[in-house]
């Protein structure tokens, strides 16, 4: 009987503690007992709001480059959607892509990751303001043409008016399309396709390269 008596208090215990730790880690699914040390370590090198840049291989990409005297042709805003790492960026159309997806699509599957140097700003409550108005954007139409609107939207378009209008922070002054080197014949090419002889040299304009070269932006990675 004296066995009987210790048993149930020894079962009630044993239920307890299952249905508590049950409990853990559904609520808490970075509690270390889920065993994903190391993808937490591999996540580490990176943080919400960080920029990615990268050298894509289109002509169109190659023009910029080469008006902007820059390696980067493209960027993107890392964001943490449940725990997975996302490259928000505008491509056709604008979407989130897998960070490892948006890497392999780089030449060589090389990118450069910055940050802010003073990145205490970016509160968790900035950081869901960054993410509420990047839906706006969400699915709209990649443009081309490089207007400074709203209607279609470019890629360093894109991540500065989220920094701006989001985060209150200018990344980099905004310079006018003519400032380029606009002579090369391969970016006379793509001008001529885009706008015919009506090239918009006035047009208000951000480059990948403008962002890069911010002296708010620090490099953290670099594999180049």
């Amino acid at each position: 009987m004296k066995s009987k008596k210790f048993l149930f208090p020894l079962i009630t215990f044993v239920i307890s503690f299952g249905c508590a730790l049950f409990i853990s880690l559904k609520v808490f699914p970075n509690n270390p007992f889920t065993g994903n040390k190391q993808e937490k370590k591999v996540a580490s090198k990176y943080k919400d709001g960080d920029i990615i840049f990268q050298t894509s291989e289109s002509k169109q990409c190659e023009a910029v480059r080469i008006a902007t005297n820059s390696k980067f042709s493209h960027c993107g805003i890392i964001y943490d959607i449940d725990g997975k790492w996302f490259v928000f960026e505008a491509v056709q159309p604008v979407k989130l892509t897998p960070l490892e997806d948006w890497i392999k699509h780089g030449r060589d599957s090389k990118y450069v990751v910055k940050r802010l140097k003073n990145d205490t700003v970016l509160k968790p409550e900035v950081l869901q303001k960054m993410k509420d108005y990047s839906q706006q954007f969400d699915g709209k139409e990649y443009d081309a043409y490089f207007e400074w609107t709203d209607n279609r939207i470019y890629c360093s378009e894109l991540v500065w008016k989220i920094y701006k209008n989001a985060a209150g922070i200018e990344l980099s002054k905004l310079r006018e399309l003519k400032e380029f080197n606009l002579t090369d014949p391969r970016v006379q090419t793509i001008l001529k396709e885009r706008y015919g002889n009506d090239i918009p040299l006035e047009e208000k304009v951000v480059a990948p390269s403008d962002l890069s070269d911010s002296s708010l932006l620090k490099t953290v990675i670099d594999t180049y």
